[in-house]
């Protein structure tokens, strides 16, 4: 039988999962994220049960994507702690003699997004999860979008929510999306976590307002047939209405969209977007 492979690398958690040829999930694992070395001893000895045909491992980053570069398949600037510049891939491939995919945990989810969940019949798609931080990952004319890096979605600057005079909870910016919209902004302002705030609180106005102009600078710049949102924030389902009508305000009329509601969408895959969009690349690369 074929076996494929899919890493699903979060600094929470890794999810490991095998699937046959038909891409049916045969098995599965939630490893919790600690230290590499005890990490990837668990992920071997879960792999390690198959013979493997291609593995795809989508990973949270930075991650060097390039692959002319001296440090292609690391970790590289993240601040998770001891993962910093861990030649992840490498330890992959010194263990298992198999093509193997590489992208970013975002870039997997929109890719098993577009294919199997909801941006099917679509060529490209954007995948943008809310929680913790804030993520995204795109598909341009069926192609997982990487550059020299990959997209940072998530760190895009944005205008000030009028009032809003929170201390962005980025580090590095002073007014980025993820500074200002995922959870800990949430949190910050009302000191409630976002999944305990009433769906008819005031901050929701707030937390649209950001993502609609995110979603505007993703559609003047990429045009995607889909913007898939998932994540923790988004399973406040009262939040879209709110997003489509703030998008469609601020484009002010200057491009023409698909219906909104058809335009900016839920995750379909719920938490096997990036599983299994790590296992289509797996499957891609061992053809």
């Amino acid at each position: 039988m074929t076996y494929y492979g899919s890493i699903e690398a979060g600094g929470t958690k890794f999810v490991c999962a095998v699937a046959d040829e038909n891409l049916t999930i045969l098995e599965r694992i939630s490893l919790p994220t600690t230290f590499p070395e005890e990490t990837l001893a668990k992920v071997f000895a879960f792999f390690d049960e198959y013979q493997l045909t291609a593995l795809g491992v989508g990973s949270f980053g930075p991650i060097d994507v390039n692959e002319t570069s001296d440090t292609y398949g690391y970790i590289t600037s993240t601040p998770k702690q001891g993962w910093k510049n861990i030649d992840f891939l490498g330890k992959l491939k010194q263990r298992y003699n198999i093509p193997m995919a590489w992208t970013t945990d975002v870039n997997a989810a929109a890719y098993g997004e577009m294919h199997l969940g909801s941006g099917k019949n679509t060529q490209s798609c954007i995948y943008l999860t809310v929680g913790t931080g804030v993520g995204g990952g795109a598909v341009v004319n069926g192609h997982v979008l990487q550059g020299f890096s990959h997209p940072e979605m998530g760190h895009i600057p944005v205008q000030r929510y009028p009032e809003d005079t929170l201390i962005s909870r980025c580090p590095y910016h002073d007014h980025c999306l993820e500074g200002l919209a995922a959870g800990p902004a949430l949190e910050k302002r009302t000191g409630i976590k976002g999944q305990l705030l009433e769906q008819t609180h005031e901050v929701w106005e707030i937390e649209a307002y950001y993502l609609a102009q995110a979603l505007m600078t993703y559609t003047l710049t990429l045009s995607p047939e889909k913007i898939i949102l998932g994540g923790g924030v988004m399973k406040q389902t009262q939040l879209f209405p709110k997003i489509r009508e703030s998008l469609q305000q601020q484009l002010g009329g200057y491009v023409s969209l698909p219906p909104l509601d058809e335009y900016v969408v839920g995750c379909e895959l719920g938490d096997n977007s990036g599983t299994l969009g790590c296992l289509l690349l797996a499957k891609e690369q061992g053809a």
